[in-house]
């Protein structure tokens, strides 16, 4: 899981967060918005969930999004931890 972000041709920037599965490398989820919160990441994971099993753990980047009250939450109510890198 990992965010990414580019701009628009009249300067406005807009992020994307790309979920694959490492195993797989299928692209499990893309959410994309001009701004993407802790509880909006929480509710796309939640809707992921509908469809698909959630992994016992979730390699993220270190952004400040991943560590917010919302995450931490989210894995606690699932039981997935999110993880970093080589962790």
């Amino acid at each position: 899981m990992d965010f990414i972000s580019d701009q628009l041709g009249n300067g406005r920037r807009f992020r994307v967060l790309n979920i694959i599965d490492d195993f797989s490398r299928e692209l499990v989820g893309r959410l994309v918005d001009f701004s993407i919160s802790d509880s909006l990441v929480a509710r796309f994971l939640d809707q992921l969930a509908e469809t698909r099993h959630l992994p016992k753990t979730i390699v993220c980047d270190k952004g400040k999004k991943l560590t917010s009250k919302a995450m931490y939450f989210w894995q606690k109510d699932t039981g997935v931890k999110l993880g970093l890198p080589n962790d």
